[in-house]
């Protein structure tokens, strides 16, 4: 029997990326521009010293974005749990790009597997669990010739024009399903 999400359930979300000017914008960082959807022109500052930077919404819940590479995004996430003071990671959901989901389409899914993403495995690794929701963000373009492309091929490029497009309508989607859920805050 499948988790039923419930947004009363969510203490903490944190969207996935890496810091620097040239990965903004890139489809690795889907994780980084939905929580900037989100937090909708809030300023994101963190607490000295810690491996992440916050804004409170949707009720006050903290959104986090990891100032860790993506490969180390556990450290952050566990950081995070620990100064919301969060026993369990149940609570959390995690917002990240998704290369096997084609670009523009997203899943709400908990306690599934790495599939191959290092900054959910590191999450898995550091935490001990794979027991939290995830938002799982389709960046896979559609294919040309019926080759399929590599991930480490695009996953850092800048999608534009109706590439860009489909993953604007997503954030649109994902965040009216967080806001309009029938059980949110």
């Amino acid at each position: 029997m499948e988790k039923k999400f419930n947004l009363n359930d969510v203490s903490l979300i944190v969207g996935l990326g890496n810091p620097g000017n040239e990965y903004e914008g890139t489809y690795h960082n889907v994780g980084w521009s939905m929580v900037d959807v989100l937090a909708a022109g809030t300023s994101f500052r963190g607490p000295r010293g810690k491996r992440f930077s916050f804004v409170r919404l949707l009720g006050g819940i903290p959104v986090v974005k990891p100032r860790t590479f993506m490969n180390e995004s556990g450290s952050a996430a566990k950081e995070a749990l620990t100064f919301f003071s969060l026993r369990t990671s149940s609570h959390l959901l995690v917002i990240h790009d998704d290369s096997d989901l084609p670009l523009g389409t997203w899943k709400l899914q908990f306690g599934r597997g790495a599939a191959g993403h290092k900054g959910v495995a590191s999450i898995i690794a550091t935490l001990g669990t794979k027991d939290f929701w995830r938002i799982r963000v389709g960046i896979r373009p559609p294919e040309r010739s019926g080759a399929r492309q590599k991930a480490g091929a695009f996953v850092l490029a800048r999608p534009s024009g109706k590439k860009a497009a489909l993953l604007t309508a997503a954030y649109a989607a994902i965040a009216a399903a967080l806001s309009h859920s029938p059980t949110a805050r």
